[in-house]
């Protein structure tokens, strides 16, 4: 689906992407997937170009090569020790996955079903969503919005959520911030009264009813909720000629 300047939804969630890492200053963006990977290569190019960017592995890179290719420059060395202290330290904000996500923001990359000891599907494993979210800036990326991910309450926690961050007290809330939950079909986010998920934003030609009915609990939706930006002429050529010259985006986001 092509919104009205021709841009794709696949490049509509891109720039969404790009738009959790505004205002952030020099820190490390840890983007998880091939759309947020656009995202932040898209705003170190635009408006954040004091992002820091890694190779994925071990390295920061100056430039900004297009996806699958390998970075010209490289301006430092980051191994897991020094990604562990930005991580600890709070100079990083991270894009994640979820294969479930509650409206707190409880997030699950670890099991469905079952219990810790005999899981129904055993997924990635707790990872390092705990920490993740108790210390830095945690947004979250969702190419397929359906009620069996926007669930009413996840299997396991991996990623706090709010509820349970506020259970914890102080030590667990001093750096918590779930910042932004971006989906093939609209931008959400937390900034409610009780802390739960509402629309931020609906992606060109979503409806509210098509967002409520892929959601598993009842979701905020403003009356007045206004459409997620469209990518600028620039934006566009960037994703197009520079970040994502194959096409990758349109594999993970299909609308």
């Amino acid at each position: 689906m092509r919104g009205s300047v021709g841009a794709s939804r696949a490049e509509v969630c891109a720039v969404a992407c790009a738009e959790v890492w505004r205002g952030d200053g020099e820190i490390l963006a840890s983007p998880m997937g091939t759309v947020p990977t656009i995202g932040a290569r898209l705003a170190r190019l635009t408006f954040a170009p004091e992002l820091l960017l890694t190779d994925g592995e071990a390295m920061l890179i100056a430039d900004v090569p297009a996806l699958g290719r390998t970075a010209r420059v490289v301006e430092g060395w980051l191994p897991f020790r020094r990604h562990l202290a930005l991580v600890t330290g709070g100079r990083r904000h991270v894009m994640m996955g979820a294969s479930q996500l509650d409206r707190y923001g409880n997030q699950n990359i670890s099991r469905i079903g079952g219990d810790a000891r005999r899981p129904g599907r055993q997924l990635l494993g707790v990872r390092g969503a705990p920490v993740n979210s108790l210390n830095h800036p945690v947004s979250y990326w969702i190419p397929r919005h359906s009620p069996r991910v926007l669930v009413e309450r996840v299997d396991m926690v991996c990623g706090v959520g709010y509820d349970r961050a506020a259970a914890a007290g102080p030590a667990a809330t001093r750096f918590h911030g779930v910042r932004r939950v971006v989906t093939d079909l609209a931008v959400l986010d937390f900034e409610t009264p009780e802390r739960t998920l509402r629309v931020r934003s609906l992606h060109p030609g979503v409806t509210a009813e098509e967002v409520r009915a892929a959601t598993g609990f009842p979701l905020d939706v403003p009356a007045d909720v206004p459409r997620t930006r469209q990518p600028t002429a620039e934006e566009l050529r960037l994703i197009r000629e520079v970040v994502d010259p194959d096409g990758l985006r349109d594999r993970e986001v299909q609308a």
